[in-house]
């Protein structure tokens, strides 16, 4: 996901779309302890669209 494609969506749709993503991260970090196999590489993809949905929504809540 870009940063670029947030810039469209207002934060109704940011909200939303930041705890899917956090409970995907939950998720993942479970699958992660159990021992099953994770790609880190998508762990931290997740953690940085969380940080960019956070960013944009604090953008939107300063204006």
């Amino acid at each position: 996901m870009k940063f670029s494609e947030l810039l469209q969506r207002d934060s109704r749709e940011l909200m939303k779309m930041c705890t899917d993503l956090r409970r995907e991260h939950f998720n993942l970090r479970i699958l992660m302890k159990t021992g099953q196999d994770v790609k880190t590489s998508v762990v931290r993809s997740c953690k940085k669209n969380i940080a960019r949905v956070k960013t944009r929504l604090s953008q939107l809540g300063k204006n």
